[in-house]
């Protein structure tokens, strides 16, 4: 009877571990800088540098957002976005208008002073930007901390990232390759539930759609209407657009108004309005438009997003500047 209770205790606390670690994803874990900075809160010396930003320019949300899956899409979630050179990322098409290096510098100037040497700006991208969604009506979720900073940052490693013109198969075919599902996928588009377009990654739905001299079919005609009017044909100024065309002002508010506006044939960009008539995808948004844990299981896309190809242990490095290796960069070899 006694062997028999002990087998069961193992067997339980077996159980619970792999329950408890199963969350894991590679060496990061949960507060994983408790007690390495002496008595300083890592992540709420990032949050009140980004909140303090928020506050001064809420645009900041979706800027963050986007740099996150920039970075993570390219060689993973190492914050080789950041790093500065003639040849880095930065310089990529893709990520010429992205933005928020400096609220990630101000945070790791804040953390560098409490704790020298401790923590990645690649762990401070993931918390910005945990942060920001917060902030924007999303829900706060946990995030896994321990990444480490890459060295390698090159612009034609940029072309991994999905256009936005790409179709669902094959949108759903590059982030199979960083080990995301297609349901990852349709959440994690759905940060564009806030944020804007420039007019030339959409006016060919506008005006030549396909080369055919017409719009595109599947555009709702009261939006084609009014994108019309915000990005004309030979307009030399290139505008923007709310990605959530929502007319109660959700353009600013993380929720699940973006799957509702792609249902009624109101997406912008053409991958969003793919997503809602593909067969690939478009049950899956459907269900998502009508459930309520929308914030929850968007988080949960983050934090799995947050886990691509991340350097830990002694892999990579801690980097005393964001824009800058401590050693020399594959970037700036070829300056």
């Amino acid at each position: 009877m006694a062997n028999s209770k002990a087998v069961a205790f193992v067997a339980a606390i077996t159980f619970i571990f792999f329950n408890l670690t199963g969350h894991c994803y590679g060496d990061l874990q949960f507060g994983f800088y408790n007690g390495k900075c002496q008595n300083s809160d890592v992540e709420d010396i990032v949050r009140r540098t980004v909140v303090a930003k928020f506050f001064s320019d809420k645009t900041i949300a979706p800027a963050l957002i986007r740099m996150q899956f920039h970075d993570c899409f390219v060689n993973g979630c190492d914050a080789s976005i950041l790093l500065d050179g003639s040849n880095s990322e930065k310089t990529a098409p893709p990520n010429l208008s992205v933005r928020g290096y400096d609220v990630i510098d101000a945070a790791k100037d804040v953390v560098e002073r409490v704790c020298p040497g401790v923590v990645s700006c690649a762990d401070i991208i993931v918390m910005a930007t945990r942060d920001v969604i917060a902030l924007s009506g999303g829900g706060r979720y946990n995030v896994q901390t321990g990444r480490r900073d890459g060295t390698v940052s090159l612009a034609q490693n940029a072309a991994s990232l999905p256009s936005p013109s790409t179709s669902v198969s094959s949108a759903i075919q590059a982030f199979a390759s960083k080990g995301l599902t297609s349901t990852d996928m349709i959440y994690l588009l759905g940060g564009h539930t806030i944020g804007v377009a420039h007019c030339s990654l959409f006016k060919d739905r506008l005006y030549n759609f396909q080369n055919t001299g017409k719009p595109d079919p599947t555009m709702d005609f009261a939006l084609l209407t009014s994108l019309r009017r915000t990005c004309p044909e030979n307009a030399t100024v290139d505008r923007t657009a709310n990605l959530d065309q929502n007319p109660f002002n959700s353009a600013a508010v993380v929720d699940k108004s973006f799957y509702n506006q792609i249902m009624s044939r109101r997406g912008v960009l053409q991958i969003d309005q793919e997503l809602a008539i593909d067969n690939l995808s478009k049950w899956t948004v459907a269900t998502i438009a009508s459930s309520s844990d929308f914030t929850t299981k968007f988080g949960q896309a983050m934090v799995k997003l947050g886990a691509t190809q991340v350097l830990t242990g002694t892999q990579g490095e801690i980097r005393k500047s964001c824009r800058r290796a401590n050693g020399p960069t594959w970037a700036s070899l070829f300056n």
